[in-house]
């Protein structure tokens, strides 16, 4: 991140340092609110004093690039994007007014987000990552290199435009889906960049002005951006204890569900409620789209499926690889009647071909030697674990808040107690090494500040107490 310090220059060591720390921040290398490494671990990294590299960080605070925490380090100032922004002109070099020829505003909509540096923190209690200690990589390594034989280059490095690897689609269609109730064909079997692909690809193909479409409210915040972009009218689905309701919501052309686990709560749709939204939507003629939100790691599940009940190919399946290998893999896959998996075949080509090939094919090799359901079995046993360790340390340490129960996964959904604002909350607890999820971005804006999500996917169990712990005590200091 910083350059090397060039001890026959000109240029004393310090400015050496200070120059490239400047320049890391004002080319975006580091982003406002950012840690910096420890002066110990920095110097030992460049070769040189620790003094120094303290010197250049207090410098730097004078002048307004870094903010010291006590007992945490130091930080990208967050008042530098604001400046920086404040100095730039509204309209480009050839005098463009981006801001009314840009048609949409993706920037402005609510988005599930966290600092960059979340690895940082003590206590990550954050969403959507993989455990490092958990995830075989000795052994995506050698799959990674039977990738790179030869046959397997000569398959993955052509121009297949619209083709997936056929040694994936038959791993998901055998091993993937079996264990989900559901059996397919490999033409009704895509490959996409994750769910959140999935979701893009259906809304462009079903979705228009004057198209109802259901989602989630407390709910999955891209679901209802992505269709409102392409001119859908949203209607909210109320989520009880059971999950989402459809029973009052009038006829809808489309739904997007999570019954799994739903999406942010965990609570699990029981089977009455699948079959009474399963004949209500043959009655309306609707789409079903089900996206199987944490269904690999939901350890207490029963793993049936909205598309395993699915007589009539009205249900449209959408699941991912991103919470058991990794989010960077960016592999996911949908499964529906082949009409429709083809057109989103060809609309997938318009926006980057095939998913990438290489991945597709380590991936599948991964599958292919069994060591994707082993690694699905390690996790749902330690999530378990975790969710265990949560369920007592709120007891202990979290007094009026609740925990909603569902079938397990890599998060919990805490509801705070009235009058103690969640986002202060989370605020408080950051300066304190604790990082968690704000609710707000799955709720309307009335119900903001209620709300936080736990993530379990990456923090070590051994943490788990002592970071709640802390929490409680964020949570007291607010009282």
């Amino acid at each position: 991140m910083f350059a090397s310090i060039d001890r026959d220059a000109p240029e004393s060591i310090q400015a050496q340092l200070r120059r490239s720390i400047v320049g890391a921040i004002h080319a975006g290398k580091m982003a406002p609110g950012q840690k910096l490494p420890p002066s110990r671990r920095l110097a030992e990294q460049l070769g040189i004093a620790r003094n120094t590299v303290a010197a250049v960080y207090e410098e730097l605070v004078a002048r307004g690039y870094l903010e010291a925490v006590p007992r945490r380090g130091y930080f990208v100032g967050r008042e530098l994007d604001a400046a920086r922004d404040a100095e730039l002109p509204a309209t480009g070099p050839g005098g463009l007014d981006w801001a009314v020829r840009i048609r949409q505003r993706p920037s402005a909509l609510r988005h599930v987000d966290k600092p960059s540096n979340w690895q940082d923190y003590e206590y990550p209690f954050v969403c959507g990552q993989v455990d490092p200690r958990l995830f075989p990589i000795d052994t995506w390594r050698a799959c990674s290199r039977d990738a790179l034989g030869r046959s397997a280059i000569d398959w993955w490095t052509a121009d297949r435009a619209v083709e997936d690897d056929p040694l994936l689609v038959e791993q998901i269609r055998s091993q993937v889906l079996p264990q989900r109730g559901i059996f397919a064909r490999p033409e009704q079997i895509l490959v996409t960049l994750g769910t959140q692909e999935g979701l893009y690809l259906l809304s462009r193909l079903l979705a228009r002005p004057g198209v109802r479409v259901g989602v989630e409210s407390p709910g999955y915040p891209d679901a209802r951006n992505i269709f409102a972009a392409d001119g859908a009218e949203i209607v909210d689905l109320p989520v009880d204890g059971d999950g989402a309701r459809t029973d009052g919501a009038g006829r809808l052309d489309v739904a997007v569900l999570t019954p799994t686990n739903h999406c942010p709560t965990m609570v699990q749709m029981p089977p009455e409620r699948r079959e009474a939204i399963l004949r209500q939507a043959r009655q309306d003629g609707t789409i079903l789209i089900e996206d199987d939100y944490d269904g690999e790691t939901a350890f207490a599940s029963d793993g049936t499926t909205l598309k395993s009940l699915d007589g009539d190919g009205r249900v449209v399946y959408l699941g991912t690889f991103s919470k058991v290998l990794a989010p960077g893999v960016r592999l996911g896959f949908l499964v529906a009647d082949a009409a429709l998996v083809d057109e989103a075949r060809w609309l997938r080509r318009l926006i980057h071909r095939s998913a990438p090939l290489n991945n597709q094919r380590t991936a599948a090799i991964f599958l292919a030697e069994g060591h994707y359901l082993t690694l699905v079995r390690q996790l749902r046993a330690a999530l378990e674990s975790r969710t265990r360790r949560v369920r007592d340390g709120r007891r202990r340490y979290l007094p009026g808040f609740t925990m909603s129960e569902g079938g397990g996964g890599a998060s919990v959904w805490l509801t705070c107690p009235e009058g103690l604002d969640a986002n202060r909350l989370w605020d408080v607890a950051w300066g304190r090494g604790v990082l968690t999820e704000t609710g707000d971005p799955f709720v309307p804006p009335g119900q903001a500040g209620r709300f936080l999500r736990i993530g379990l996917s990456y923090i070590d169990d051994r943490k788990i107490d002592s970071g709640l712990r802390l929490l409680g005590e964020a949570a007291a200091s607010l009282r």
